[in-house]
C-alpha cells in the first residue's frame, strides 16, 4: 500500500486519533476535564456545583478511584478535584498535574462544596453537562459522544460555542468505514514505520510501565499478580500483563496509558499481550510494531459499530486485536487474523460492560486468553463456521453482527445493568 493511498493515509490519522494519553479511567477524567473547563469559563473556583451524566456515564464512574484524591471514587470526586487543580488544555491528562496542595485540600472541599449530580436523559450514551457556581454567577459546560468532545459552553446563560451534539463529523475526522481485516492487514504489512513510531513507542513504553507497576504494587483484586502464580508462560505473561495494567488503572494510580477506542482498559488489551509474545519470541522490532498496527486497528474496527459506550465489554474487541496480532507474529497472514477475530468473538462477545472497577482486569484476562484461543483453533484446524450462532460467512459480516449485537441487541441490557447499579 502506497503512502499516497487514502486508506493508508485514514490509518495513520486514526492512530494518531486513537492512540493518546490518559491518566485514570476516561469517563471520570472526562468529568474532571468538563469541570475544569467550566471552573476556566467560570474564572474562580465554584462555591456549588451540579452534574449532569448519562446512565453509562454513571455507571463507569461509579466504583472507580479517580487518581489524585486519596483513593475517592465517584462523580463528586472527579467533578471536585477538576476544578480545584484541573488543566482544561491538557485533554484527557487534565488532573495530571494537579498540585499537592489541591489534593490536600480536597477533602475539605468535598465537605463543604454542595454537589448536585442528576441523571440526563439522552440520546447519546456518553453525554454529560457540569455547571459551576460562584456567588451569582455560573457557568455551563457539555460534553457529548467523544471524552473531549465539548459541544456547549455557557456563561451566565450566554452561549459562547455550540457545535452538533451527535457522532463528531468534522472534516478533520478520518473515515472509519474504510477498515476491514483485508486493508488492515495490508497498511500493516507496508507501512513506512516512521509514519506511526512515535505513537507506538509511546504505546510500548507507558503500557508497559503501569502494568509492571501493577505486578510490584497491591491494586483491587491483583489478578496480574493472581495468574502469575499459575505459572510463567508467555501465554500467562500476556494475560498477566494486561490485567496487572488494569488492576493498577482501576484503582488510582496516576501512571498514563496510551488508550485505543476511548478507553486505557482496551489501549492495555490491544497492546500488552502483543508486546509480551514479541518479546518472548524475540521477534524483533518491525515485527512488534506491524503486530501493533494489526491489534490496535483490528480493535478499533470491531468497536466502530459499537461506539464507545454501551453493555458490551470493550475488552472484548480488544481482544479479538491482540488475537489478531499475536497471530501475526506466529507468521499468521489475513486469512488465519480473519479466522481468529470470528473464532474469538463468537466466545466472549456476551461479557457485559458494568461499569469500570477492580473485576475489568480479570475480563481483560478473559478476553486475552480467548483471543489466544482463537489463533490456536484455526492452527489446529478448526474454526466456527456460518449458522454458528451469530457467525455468517465472510469476518467482516460476522464482525457487523457482533457490532449490532453490543449496539442495539444490548441496549435494554445496558438500562437493566444501570438501574440495578443506581438503585
Amino acid at each position: 500500500m502506497d503512502r499516497s493511498d487514502n486508506v493508508y493515509r485514514t490509518c495513520v490519522e486514526i492512530l494518531r486519533r486513537e492512540l493518546v494519553c490518559a491518566m485514570g479511567c476516561t469517563e471520570p477524567i472526562a468529568l474532571a476535564y468538563c469541570a475544569a473547563t467550566a471552573r476556566s469559563v467560570l474564572g474562580a473556583v465554584p462555591d456549588r456545583i451540579t452534574v449532569e451524566a448519562s446512565g453509562n456515564i454513571i455507571k463507569n464512574v461509579k466504583s472507580v478511584v479517580v487518581p489524585h484524591t486519596g483513593g475517592r471514587r465517584g462523580i463528586a470526586a472527579a467533578a471536585a478535584i477538576g476544578v480545584l487543580g484541573g488543566d482544561e488544555t491538557a485533554g484527557l491528562e487534565v488532573i495530571s498535574r494537579v498540585g499537592a496542595d489541591k489534593i490536600e485540600a480536597l477533602g475539605s472541599y468535598l465537605e463543604h462544596t454542595p454537589i448536585e449530580i442528576k441523571s440526563l436523559e439522552s440520546e447519546q450514551l456518553l453525554d454529560m453537562i457540569v455547571t459551576v457556581y460562584k456567588g451569582d454567577s455560573c457557568a455551563k459546560v457539555r460534553i457529548a459522544n467523544e471524552h473531549t468532545h465539548i459541544v456547549r459552553v455557557e456563561r451566565d446563560g450566554r452561549v459562547l460555542r455550540e457545535s452538533d451534539a451527535a457522532p463528531v463529523k468534522e472534516d478533520a475526522v478520518p473515515d472509519y468505514g474504510l477498515l476491514s481485516v483485508e486493508n488492515i492487514y495490508d497498511f500493516a504489512c507496508t507501512c513506512d514505520l516512521e509514519d506511526v513510531r512515535p505513537v507506538l513507542d509511546r504505546q510500548i513504553e507507558l503500557n508497559t510501565a503501569i502494568a509492571e507497576e501493577g505486578l510490584r504494587h497491591d491494586y483491587g483484586a491483583n489478578i496480574g499478580k493472581v495468574l502469575l502464580t499459575t505459572g510463567d508462560t508467555l501465554r500467562i505473561r500476556a494475560k498477566a500483563y494486561a490485567a496487572a495494567g488494569s488492576d493498577a488503572r482501576m484503582n488510582g494510580s496516576e501512571m498514563p496509558v496510551v488508550i485505543c477506542s476511548g478507553s486505557g482498559n482496551q489501549g492495555l488489551t490491544a497492546s500488552l499481550p502483543v508486546i509480551v509474545y514479541a518479546r518472548g519470541m524475540n521477534t524483533g522490532e518491525e515485527k512488534l510494531y506491524r503486530a501493533l498496527l494489526i491489534s490496535n486497528l483490528i480493535t478499533l474496527h470491531c468497536k466502530a459499530s459499537i461506539g464507545r459506550l454501551s453493555a458490551y465489554c470493550g475488552a472484548v474487541s480488544a481482544g479479538a486485536g491482540a488475537g489478531a496480532g499475536i497471530a501475526y507474529l506466529h507468521g499468521g497472514d489475513e486469512r488465519v487474523i480473519a479466522h481468529t477475530i470470528v473464532n474469538c468473538l463468537a466466545i466472549t462477545s456476551g461479557i457485559v460492560c458494568d461499569g469500570a472497577k477492580s473485576s475489568c482486569a480479570a475480563k481483560i484476562a478473559t478476553a486475552v486468553e480467548t483471543g489466544i484461543f482463537g489463533y490456536e483453533m484455526f492452527k489446529n484446524g478448526q474454526q466456527f463456521y456460518g449458522g454458528d450462532g451469530l457467525v455468517v460467512k465472510g469476518v467482516e459480516n460476522s464482525i457487523a453482527n457482533f457490532g449490532r449485537l453490543g449496539r442495539v441487541g444490548m441496549r435494554e441490557t445496558d438500562q437493566e445493568i444501570i438501574r440495578m447499579m443506581t438503585e
